[in-house]
């Protein structure tokens, strides 16, 4: 069996201001969802972007060696206001498909060293 591999993205909220016909329009653009491939033909959905060792919030076990190509997709949701009104939800959330990532999956051993040793 091989290692546990940590997969994260750095995905971050934002918020952008533009002029539409006269008025601000203000927003904020938050990932809501990452949908996870990693390339042996598994994946999951997040609502989490994982998070670096030793936390590791999304976590995969390669049954086999060889390459993969593993890849996230992100949908964001977002919040707009007009002219520093209430804020309400866009009704819809976009997806932005990502960049599949070579990885090479190799066989490997785990030791636990003891003090003993």
């Amino acid at each position: 069996m091989n290692f546990t591999t940590n997969f994260l993205t750095e995905a971050e909220a934002f918020s952008t201001s533009v002029t539409l016909i006269g008025h601000r329009v203000d927003f904020r653009i938050t990932p809501s969802r990452f949908r996870w491939s990693y390339g042996d033909g598994s994946g999951a959905t997040t609502a989490k972007p994982g998070a670096r060792y030793p936390t590791m919030g999304v976590t995969h076990v390669y049954r086999k060696r060889g390459a993969v190509k593993a890849a996230v997709d992100t949908t964001w949701s977002a919040d707009y206001r007009v002219d520093g009104g209430g804020w309400a939800a866009v009704p819809d959330t976009v997806t932005i498909a990502g960049a599949a990532q070579a990885l090479t999956v190799r066989s490997a051993t785990p030791l636990l060293a003891g003090a003993d040793r």
